[in-house]
């Protein structure tokens, strides 16, 4: 007998179904089926791409030079952005969720957060379109820099609402037989070390938040400042906490 595919299996037809819930099972968080690699990283690089366009529209609307330049750097850092934090804090977390007893294998772990990402970046590109009329209606560079912080904030905290109701389920799913831990007699309801597991994503998720937030900084500048010729990267001075300071003190 045949397993049925559902329907719609084009990547478009698969960010639909991922934005709806619908490829987050347990049992398809798993097996990996519905999540693959090869479809949602290029999602992730895509829609990254597209708020990164609006991102750069304050260089172009300002008059910078190189504004054009400006715009398709920003393209490219904000997707690396995303995956390159994903790449520095993916080892801790397998490391931990495996001592934890986790179930989620190497790639099922990779998949999943990877379909997070793709959850995050895909509210962000939907909020776009704010952040283009914004630049188009004021010149305030403190502005245009705490929005952008808002708009990621709003996007990163419901993407984190999406990957931890998806840890939950899999946290509560009974086991199969043969996978049952060590530490889980046949008649526990639960592993005794869930709940552990559910806040080491928690933990983990705030890691992630802190070394995005200071890996956007190094690959600043994101918002081409007045006044400042073009630059690929600038120095390694400061922090995140730092500059939505200054952005602050700029308004003042």
């Amino acid at each position: 007998m045949t397993t049925a595919h559902p329907p719609g299996r084009g990547a478009v037809a698969a960010l639909d179904r991922l934005l709806r819930g619908q490829l987050t099972s347990a049992f398809q968080v798993r097996t990996g089926e519905t999540l693959p690699l090869k479809v949602f990283v290029p999602w992730a690089i895509a829609l990254g791409a597209s708020y990164g366009f609006f991102m750069g529209w304050y260089a172009l609307t300002g008059g910078k030079d190189d504004a054009l330049r400006h715009v398709v750097a920003v393209m490219v850092k904000l997707p690396l952005l995303f995956l390159g934090t994903l790449l520095v804090t993916f080892p801790s977390l397998y490391v931990f969720n495996a001592m934890l007893g986790s179930r989620l294998g190497f790639r099922a772990t990779l998949r999943l957060l990877v379909a997070t990402i793709v959850v995050n970046l895909a509210i962000a590109a939907s909020l776009g379109p704010i952040l283009g009329f914004f630049t188009l209606s004021t010149s305030s560079y403190g502005f245009m820099v705490l929005l952008n912080v808002a708009l990621l904030g709003v996007a990163g905290l419901v993407s984190i609402g999406f990957l931890i109701k998806t840890l939950a389920a899999l946290q509560f799913q009974s086991p199969e037989p043969d996978e049952m831990p060590p530490l889980m007699s046949v008649g526990d309801e639960h592993p005794r070390r869930e709940g552990t597991g559910l806040w080491l994503f928690v933990v983990w998720i705030f890691t992630y938040g802190i070394v995005g937030a200071q890996m956007g900084w190094i690959l600043r500048p994101f918002i081409g400042a007045p006044g400042v010729p073009f630059e690929l990267f600038r120095l390694r001075d400061g922090s995140f906490l730092q500059g939505v300071y200054n952005a602050v003190q700029h308004m003042l």
